[in-house]
């Protein structure tokens, strides 16, 4: 495994420390990544997203979405009702599984939906006003003159 100083980004950035410790995390993480259940990251605008998972063989009560923070994990477990039926061949996986998915900041669940095997999780960003970018005037020094005006010679008058 490599590992990477990022000292010199820590002395170059402000308030970037979020990023580097999650490279840190990843870069860290040697566990080999699950496979089951697939699943899409779409970008449906410019502040939306979309999570599809394959979720075959599951109905909605075997699913489980939460919202933690920061955090969604999607969780499912199938009732044991296979038990009594003779497959000759069983290639539609049905175990249990939970994966997590690690949410920036002010990203929020907008809701789910359950179809053709399919299960979408709806996300959107919303950045407070305080955090959108705002012009800042630049005002000027108290006895300037402004661009338009023209500086005149003026005599005291007493």
């Amino acid at each position: 495994m490599r590992h990477f100083d990022f000292a010199p980004l820590h002395r170059a950035t402000v308030g970037f420390d979020q990023i580097a410790d999650m490279m840190d995390r990843v870069l860290a993480n040697d566990a080999p990544q699950q496979g089951y259940p697939p699943y899409n990251i779409e970008k449906t605008a410019d502040d939306a997203y979309r999570i599809s998972i394959a979720v075959a063989g599951f109905s909605e009560q075997d699913l489980s979405i939460e919202v933690k923070p920061n955090a969604l994990v999607v969780a499912a477990s199938k009732a044991s009702e296979d038990a009594q039926k003779a497959y000759l061949h069983r290639g539609i996986a049905t175990r249990a599984f939970e994966r997590s998915f690690h949410l920036a900041d002010h990203v929020r669940v907008l809701g789910a939906t359950h179809e053709n095997g399919m299960l979408h999780i709806d996300l959107a960003r919303e950045i407070p006003e305080a955090l959108k970018p705002r012009k800042i005037e630049i005002s000027k020094p108290v006895g300037a003159a402004s661009a338009g005006e023209e500086l005149v010679d003026a005599q005291p008058v007493n």
